[in-house]
């Protein structure tokens, strides 16, 4: 059993304060339907709710994804946070106050690391704020007044200035920060010996996490220059850039103010900082052009609804193609926003106003009008390859619509750009489905044979047994000493023995780590609704009778090599009787004692 930290009588008051239907309803639309709440899953894309809850076992679970949990994994999956801020982010709204953590010494140290590490950055990033007002900052200060920055964007998003290769490593050192520590930071580095700020001379982004955690930088080089423009803090244990979602605090209190309906994504820090000073405080950008699955996990929780609002140019459309499909998977809501050739938000705001902006938003494209949109430049479509080619592509995007009226609507509007019978058009989306199906249909197989494998008739009874006992099933026979049954469960059993609450499972183990206890406390039993107590019986009897396989292996093993006549005949009695349990199917050598 794994030691989370806390003691376990804690973390149980701290559940039955935290009621998972209220925590839950705070982030997921819930709706009661006899004992359980249900709702559409925050974890995967769905349309019809499979995500249920319930409030007597403390438990969540979705028959679509399969994530399940109690209310503290559920913030750990949400929050994207450890088992730690999990318990301090329900703790405070419970009011109640964290005991000292107490967990394993890597645990502990890990913690303690990422706390020292939080608070080096957010040091940093005040003092590279405070420099910012120094005569030596000049060029920033140059470069933000060519920005047209007021005084509330450098506070809504705390820029500064990084003054040279060492005075922020003096500063900190001051601040009590070994070298080594600001390494793991992400803010120095080492070349022969020698320790330097690698942002040097350079307009400071702090980045920022959806808790308000400053957990790296982006810096811009002002000037000319024969380097990268922008860089990025390396990853480090709190800096991961396909996770990081520049302006998400921000992003996060606006919903928290019920004014969020929808997110604009951009493409750099510049847009960001350029959208929210005219207004549209509800934009966001990734760490590079790429948005990332992860980056979507993070958008979800704040809201359906996504504007892509990237260049105009070619690297631009082909982040937006990437964004649409991970979006679309993610389900989303998502327009896309037409933006004019080689101009980005900045340099729109700059020469026609927050009213243009407005308009290029609200006129903004389904994924497949863009997509049509976006191939009719690519394609003369008097030239017959290049016609057939954009059908192709056409299709193969049409075949992501899970909406058979949408289907119909696009297959209208390429027949009536490339004159191709509608009937023909049809045939062609259905091989693009099918060789689609059958790549998935092979991949789910290949899985399937996999689990099957694994899934031997031993495990489903050991795992029938344990899921009974956990759930404290009435067809439990109480006679059996399940330690003698299952000595290699233990701990499981020892724990059913005490008559936890299921949800109690997840303070004494690393539940999403161990699927035998995950699959337990998750167990369907609506198979055996009718047949539960005789199935039970067939499984206790699969067990025992395998011990005593074993056990019948080894006396006749001994007999046959022992020559002492006294121990024979003791061999040969043990041996009868373990035969004879075997052949009447007694269980006697498996009661309690």
């Amino acid at each position: 059993m794994q030691n989370k930290g806390f003691p376990t009588d804690w973390l149980y008051q701290l559940k039955q304060k935290s009621n998972i239907v209220s925590v839950i309803e705070r982030y997921v639309r819930l709706e009661k339907k006899g004992r359980k709440y249900w709702g559409c899953c925050p974890f995967h894309s769905e349309k019809t709710p499979s995500f249920s809850v319930s409030e007597d076992e403390g438990l969540f679970y979705c028959f679509g994804c399969k994530e399940s949990g109690d209310v503290i994994s559920f913030v750990m999956k949400y929050e994207s946070c450890d088992f730690y801020e999990a318990v301090k982010i329900l703790a405070k709204n419970a009011g109640m106050q964290v005991p000292e953590f107490s967990g394993e010494k890597e645990v502990i140290e890990q913690k303690k690391n990422k706390e020292r590490l939080i608070k080096l950055l957010d040091i940093a990033r005040l003092h590279y704020q405070q420099n910012l007002l120094l005569p030596q900052a000049k060029p920033a200060q140059e470069y933000i007044k060519m920005r047209q920055f007021n005084r509330k964007t450098l506070e809504d998003f705390k820029l500064g200035y990084s003054l040279n290769f060492k005075e922020i490593i003096d500063y900190l050192k001051s601040q009590g920060f070994s070298l080594q520590e600001m390494k793991q930071a992400g803010i120095v580095q080492e070349k022969n010996g020698y320790f330097y700020d690698v942002f040097a001379g350079r307009l400071m982004f702090p980045i920022f996490n959806s808790f308000g955690e400053c957990v790296g930088f982006s810096a811009r080089v002002l000037g000319q220059a024969d380097f990268a423009k922008y860089i990025n803090t390396a990853e480090t244990l709190l800096f991961k850039k396909g996770r990081v979602v520049y302006g998400i605090d921000l992003v996060k209190k606006l919903k928290q103010q019920g004014k969020l309906d929808k997110i604009i994504i951009v493409e750099g820090q510049i847009d960001v900082i350029a959208m929210h000073k005219a207004g549209f405080n509800n934009t966001v950008a990734c760490m590079g052009t790429a948005l990332t699955k992860e980056n979507a996990h993070e958008l979800k929780k704040l809201s359906n609804n996504v504007v892509l609002m990237f260049d105009g140019d070619t690297a631009g459309q082909k982040a937006t193609y990437r964004s649409i499909d991970i979006l679309r998977e993610e389900g989303f809501s998502v327009k896309v926003a037409l933006m004019p050739e080689k101009l980005d938000p900045d340099e729109i705001l700059k020469a026609q106003g927050s009213q243009k902006i407005s308009e290029i938003v609200g006129q903004a494209l389904d994924p497949m009008d863009y997509l049509i949109e976006s191939e009719l430049k690519k394609y003369n479509l008097s030239n017959p390859r290049d016609k057939s080619e954009f059908i192709k592509q056409i299709l193969l995007q049409i075949s992501k619509i899970d909406s058979f009226s949408e289907e119909d609507i696009y297959l209208g509007k390429l027949r009536s750009l490339t004159n191709v019978p509608i009937d023909i058009l049809r045939r062609d989306l259905e091989k693009e489905k099918i060789g689609q199906q059958a790549a998935v249909y092979q991949k789910e197989k290949d899985r399937q044979e996999v689990l099957t494998s694994r899934e031997n008739g031993n495990i489903k009874a050991v795992k029938f047994i344990l899921a009974s006992l956990m759930h404290g099933k009435e067809y439990v026979d109480k006679k059996i000493d399940y330690l003698l049954l299952l000595p290699k469960q233990s701990e499981i059993v020892e724990l059913s023995q005490k008559q936890i609450p299921l949800s109690s499972y997840y303070d004494y183990f690393d539940v999403d780590n161990n699927p035998l206890v995950k699959d337990c406390i998750n167990y369907d039993f609506t198979f055996y609704e009718n047949n539960g107590q005789k199935y039970f019986e067939e499984c206790v009897w699969l067990i025992a009778s395998q011990i005593l396989q074993a056990k019948q292996t080894v006396l006749t093993s001994q007999f046959k090599s022992c020559s002492d006549l006294v121990q024979r005949q003791a061999i040969m009695k043990e041996l009868s009787q373990v035969t004879n349990n075997l052949r009447t199917k007694n269980l006697e050598e498996f009661y309690v004692k």
